[in-house]
């Protein structure tokens, strides 16, 4: 018999650890592990952590066998691994229920349970009295499932348990927006059974979606069936807004322990060494002990100071942890292990010495790794005076095995037995390598063959639909419905993944579906989406954000590959040439470089070998029957007969009740798709055979769509990759081309005759009808329409040309007529009244709190302005902006389009909104048209309009140089006369003195004077010398129809009127007059405060009772539940600074609450009970004022504001010099506290 070699004996003896501390309490019939004798139930998150060490042993044993009963004991190891995993793997099965609600509610009552009973896989605990929504818990599973299986365990059996572990990746794709109770088990830290957003279950979450995606769950010997798949958008968007909470763990933990299991292993799930570095430091500097790390700041878990007879803590009562948090060794073993994946040798010794010197010896010599080192109750107050000098007492488990589990895995890889890369088959370690640059390739694709001789035209060759033949294009949305069929299982009740749109980095794959390539154009394109997609220069710039975010964001093999199409909207109006933003974004992207990342455009066949191609196995094989026939009408020549093709199409999409009606569609595509470049005119039958084909296809598809869940059931018709032109039905709509001498008069006689009424003096419905249907302008029609809408309704039939034409049809023809007219303030309108929604509105309020950022809407102060801090389903948010916007149609669209364009910004550029914690959009809506009104002169309803008539790409671009922070102007544009409708601005950064370079070049006057020269010139035009003026010379305000004098402004044209514009200042030659009330009232409507600002008031909260702003207070308390650090602290602070309803006004207090703060470093036990920060603003407004005063400055630069009694030259005066704000309110500050301050203070001059 051979002797056993010394790393055998070794092994044996981790066996023998293992063994006792590990597997003599797993369950014989269920593989689960109880938590300890006192807690007899089976934790997931335990259970898993738990075996990992059994498993690496295994490994270990496979690698380092000396003997056959080395391979036997491997196996055997191998097995109560996958007798566990099982086990969880049926409690789950037990409760598929609670997955399939909660795909769609995200609720706490309809999620997985935490923990089940170890003997017959039940639950234990009621949906309600547990903190069961726990994440990361789930995805631990779910990554350690993924690992085990690359390793070459075999966990999974049958397909169905594929559905399941498909479905379970659905249940934890939106981690990033699903507040849980998180590792801990209490979500918020005052354990009052509050959730919230945790860094580790987004992390845990995104590296479980990373290792399953495509990977086969039979392992080696499972076929293209059993692949499971997760898509790229979500696990980016885990990423982004890990990315964004970090060092954060949370609301309420500026820190947590916990996130360490997300930095290294197991999950690795951040990308940015920096950020992993930063958060690392975070925690062993502020929760590091000697006996372990604290899990976060103020845990009163098992200190002596919690009562034991409370589940929940009260707010005030945490500061009683502070200093005296338990210490759990657990986290040195991640430590270690990070030491160990780090190559950090001095960090692995470091760690293990440490780990050695505390943990409980037994008898029979193994170490066993306790729960926590609590501080003895008779040594606490010692602890609050020194902390970390008191020798602490183990308690709670012992040993706790997840940790024992963690210790023996960094024995084994410590001592070589195992290499890293064998306990990580899935490579997650390398996350932090640097990417190599992404090119984005691009292929540009024509409607028509006229289009693409635009193109060529122009110098840009490009191929169309019919060309790109065997290659199939569709809009994303059928992406969607095809991913709605992933892991559909009806045997189980599973419905596969719930229809949410696909992000750019899902349509920029190629997919195999049926032996067929398909390709699929992004979201933004999409026309049955919001009026956005009307704006040529929108559609360009969101191209541009797409391809940005490519570049950055793009982690998967092949490069990425972005199909847009150029349809009849991107052309000019009069279809001669293409819209010069979209001739120019085409021609940068032929450069290569484009929106600051790499292009290469090309044909789609071309960019086949170099994209990545995902595999949608699932739908093969749910044909209704004939795919062999398809194959042979694909091949088929151009020139078949028409009637020979009808037939087949008739046989093939056969009603039948057991076919998939997805699979139908597909099927339709791929037989019919291939294009017919030149059609012979049909015969009769040939016909009559399309015809019925067409309705056998819609009503066979429409009657199916019920079951769908579809929103939009038009992409079941047959599928034109881009909109159609539509008839007009009603209006008398004028003709573009048509002569003006038509439009004149019928103007004319609306304008005499106003309103009409009837003999009671009432509103003539039927008069007013006739009105409409002689009128040929579009503002006036839309008025009417308005009227109709107030007063009668959506609903009601106006008669106009027989029946059926109601309110509702005509605004929709409107809308059709005004987006061709590109007249962006009727849109706006008429989309409010329609009640459109943007498509993604709740997907663009969820990213913005998932960025920890809340949301108002509607004007301050509250109840009208209504907060938003979790995400709400679409058509309650939209009920919401319309109540908190009053009903005003106009202001309600604007907030939806700026809460899309916020979460595009926050996005792409995350950096735009630090130190932000609350987006206020009634306000920013508000310093917009003050914007505007401001630098164009006008007063604030014209401004109003002008904001309502910006065109999308405009209103964006204003909405991101207010966010940038950097100076900037407004001014007209040159374009105003001709462009017909909305009144264009164009915007510019200022240089450093305020001004632009053509101002301080002096040359603004002549340009001035050329722009009026030109316009008069225009003017004089010899062509128009004998045409009427147009509606739209006239200008916004001269609307045909007399609107406004109606009683009560009952039909007012709905504007942002309720905005409270101030033309608080005069126009003046200098420009930099007015630029400091500009920055407060920006600042503080976006509620930007200097960096550090709210650690400083924690601190100033110390030395007083509180802060008193307009009556309302900030108790010092506050700082006794919060820590400096916490987003929870800065929203309580917020708050009361939003109680000022006067952003400018909210600043200057800001700036007197920052001057305050420098009080606390200065040594002075207190600075008073309340401190009444508006008396303070108030006192520096008097000595301002006086001073001014004395200076000889006239009473009409010293006005006051009427609602806060501040002179309004000291919102518009520089932080700085001697008149500065700055000055007066630390003046102020020093009066107010002087009683307070030591007695050899220096005197105030």
């Amino acid at each position: 018999m051979r002797s056993r070699s010394n790393s055998g004996v070794k092994l044996d003896n981790y066996a023998r650890v293992v063994q006792q501390t590990i597997l003599q309490h797993q369950n014989p019939v269920t593989g689960l592990l109880p938590a300890s004798i006192d807690h007899p139930d089976a934790w997931v998150r335990d259970n898993v952590y738990s075996i990992v060490s059994v498993w690496a042993l295994s490994l270990a044993y496979r690698k380092n066998a000396d003997r056959d009963e080395d391979k036997a004991k491997a196996y055997e190891l191998e097995q109560s691994v996958v007798k566990l995993m099982r086990g969880v793997l049926q409690c789950i099965m037990r409760q598929l229920d609670k997955v399939e609600k909660f795909k769609y509610s995200r609720s706490t009552k309809d999620s997985l349970h935490a923990k089940y009973n170890t003997r017959t896989c039940a639950t234990v605990v009621g949906d309600d009295q547990w903190g069961h929504l726990q994440v990361d818990a789930t995805s631990l599973f779910l990554l350690f499932l993924a690992q085990m299986t690359a390793s070459g365990l075999h966990i999974i059996y049958t397909q169905d348990e594929v559905d399941v572990v498909q479905n379970l990746m659905f249940y934890i794709e939106a981690a990033y927006k699903v507040a849980d109770y998180g590792m801990w088990e209490r979500g918020d830290k005052t354990n009052q059974g509050i959730t919230e957003l945790n860094a580790s279950s987004i992390g845990t979450a995104k590296a479980a979606l990373e290792a399953l995606d495509e990977l086969n769950l039979f392992g080696a010997k499972g076929g293209p069936g059993s692949v499971v798949h997760a898509l790229a958008d979500d696990i980016q968007h885990c990423q982004s807004i890990l990315t964004s909470m970090l060092p954060r763990a949370s609301i309420s933990k500026e820190v947590d322990a916990g996130v360490l299991a997300i930095l290294t292993y197991p999950a690795f799930a951040v990308e940015d060494m920096s950020i992993v570095n930063m958060t690392k430091e975070e925690i062993i500097s502020k929760l590091q002990g000697r006996y372990g790390c604290c899990r976060f700041l103020r845990d009163g878990h098992k200190t002596p100071r919690e009562d034991a007879n409370r589940l929940y803590y009260e707010s005030a009562e945490l500061k009683l942890f502070e200093n005296i948090e338990c210490e759990w060794p657990l986290f040195w073993t991640y430590l270690i292990l990070d030491g160990i994946f780090s190559n950090s040798h001095e960090q692995v010794q470091e760690y293990q010495e440490a780990l050695e010197g505390i943990l409980i010896k037994q008898k029979d010599g193994i170490k066993l790794l306790p729960e926590l080192y609590s501080v003895p109750p008779d040594k606490v107050d010692e602890e609050y005076e020194n902390p970390h000098s008191v020798e602490r007492i183990p308690m709670g488990k012992c040993p706790l095995k997840w940790g024992q589990s963690l210790y023996i895995l960094g024995k084994l890889l410590a001592e070589g037995f195992l290499a890293p890369g064998e306990i990580d088959p899935l490579n997650r370690r390398f996350s932090t390598i640097p990417k190599p640059d992404v090119v984005v390739q691009v292929s540009i694709l024509a409607e028509t063959e006229e289009i693409k001789e635009l193109l060529m035209k122009n110098g840009i060759n490009v191929e169309t639909v019919a060309d790109i033949h065997p290659i199939h294009v569709q809009p994303s949305r059928v992406l969607s419905h095809i991913y709605a069929r992933l892991g559909r299982n009806p045997r189980l009740g599973l419905t596969g993944r719930p229809y949410r749109r696909i992000g750019v980095l899902g349509t920029s794959k190629f997919y195999i579906i049926r032996n067929t390539i398909f390709a699929f154009t992004p979201q933004f394109i999409d026309h049955k989406q919001f009026y956005l997609a009307l704006d040529n220069k929108m559609i360009v710039e969101m191209l541009r954000n797409e391809i940005a975010y490519l570049s950055s964001r793009w982690r998967i093999t092949g490069r990425p590959t972005v199909t847009f199409p150029i349809s009849q909207t991107m052309l000019t109006e009069d279809r001669t040439d293409l819209d010069p933003a979209v001739l120019a974004t085409l021609k940068k992207l032929q450069d290569g470089y484009y929106g600051g990342a790499r292009t290469q455009t090309g044909k789609l066949s071309e960019f086949l070998t170099t994209s990545c191609c995902a595999h949608l196995s699932f739908l093969d094989g749910k044909a209704p029957g004939g795919m062999v026939r398809h194959g042979g009408h694909c091949d088929d020549d151009d020139d078949d007969d028409d009637d020979d093709d009808s037939d087949g199409y008739v046989h093939e999409l056969r009603c039948d009740d057991e076919a998939d009606d997805l699979a139908q569609y597909l099927d339709h595509l791929l037989a019919h798709s291939a294009p017919k470049k030149s059609k012979r005119s049909a015969g009769g039958l040939g016909r009559f055979k399309a015809v019925a084909t067409k309705t056998k296809e819609m009503v066979s598809l429409m009657s199916k769509a019920q079951d769908l869940n579809i929103h939009n059931v038009n992409m079941y018709l047959p599928s034109k990759l881009f909109r159609s032109s539509q008839p007009s039905l009603n209006l008398n709509l004028t003709d573009p081309s048509a002569p003006q001498e038509t439009q004149g008069s019928e103007v004319s006689i609306s304008v005499e005759s106003g309103i009409p009424r009837d003999e009671s003096g009432a509103v003539d419905y039927i008069a007013l009808v006739q009105l409409l249907k002689d009128t040929t302008n579009l503002q006036d029609q839309a008025d009417i329409l308005y009227i109709l809408f107030k007063d009668k309704g959506m609903e009601w039939d106006t008669q106009l040309q027989g029946k059926g034409s109601t309110v509702r049809s005509l605004l929709s023809e409107l809308y059709e007529k005004a987006g061709d007219l590109k007249h962006w303030g009727l849109i706006r309108m008429i989309s409010g009244m329609l009640k459109k929604k943007v498509e993604e509105l709740d997907s663009a309020c969820s990213d913005l709190l998932a960025h920890q950022k809340h949301l108002t809407v509607g004007l301050p102060p509250e109840p009208r302005e209504k907060t938003i801090t979790a995400p709400i389903p679409p058509d309650q948010l939209a009920a919401l902006i319309d109540e908190a916007s009053d009903n005003n149609v106009s202001v309600a669209i604007l907030t939806q389009e700026i809460m899309v364009y916020l979460a595009m910004s926050i996005r792409t550029q995350p950096s735009l909104f630090s130190e932000m914690f609350r987006l206020r959009i009634g306000l920013i809506i508000q310093v917009m048209a003050t914007e505007l009104a401001q630098s164009l002169n006008c007063s604030g309803e014209e401004a109003t309009e002008s904001l309502t008539s910006l065109s999308p790409f405009e209103l964006k671009n204003l909405l991101h140089h207010i966010l940038s922070g950097r100076e900037f102007g407004v001014q007209r544009s040159v374009r105003e006369v001709d462009a017909g409708v909305s009144p264009a601005i164009s915007i510019h950064h200022l240089g450093n003195a305020g001004a632009t370079k053509s101002e301080r070049a002096g040359i603004s006057k002549l340009k001035s004077d050329m722009k009026m020269l030109e316009r008069r010139l225009s003017m004089m035009d010899p062509s128009k010398l004998d045409q009427p003026m147009t509606p739209t010379e006239k200008g916004a305000g001269a609307q045909s129809l007399d609107v406004e004098k109606i009683e009560s402004g009952r039909y007012r044209l709905p504007s942002v009127e309720s905005l409270d514009i101030s033309d608080s200042l005069p126009a003046s030659k200098d420009a930099r007059h007015g630029q400091w009330l500009r920055r407060r009232r920006l600042d503080g409507a976006l509620n930007r405060v200097p960096v550090g600002f709210y650690q400083k008031v924690w601190k100033i909260l110390q030395k007083c009772h509180g802060l008193s702003i307009e009556g309302f207070v900030l108790p010092s308390s506050t700082t006794r539940e919060m820590t400096p650090g916490e987003i929870k602290f800065s929203v309580h602070v917020e708050t009361v600074l939003n109680r000022v309803p006067q952003p400018e006004y909210r600043q200057l207090l800001v700036e007197a609450i920052l001057v305050l703060t420098m009080l606390a470093d200065v040594d002075i036990p207190s600075i008073g009970s309340i401190v009444h920060v508006e008396k303070i603003v108030h006192q520096a407004n008097d000595m301002f004022y006086k001073d001014q005063k004395d200076l000889g400055a006239e009473d009409h630069i010293l006005e006051k504001d009427p609602s806060t009694g501040v002179c309004r030259l000291l919102y518009d005066s520089a932080p700085s010099g001697r008149f500065g704000s700055m000055t007066y309110l630390t003046k102020a500050v020093a009066v107010y506290v002087q009683d307070f301050m030591p007695s050899g203070a220096c005197a105030v001059q």
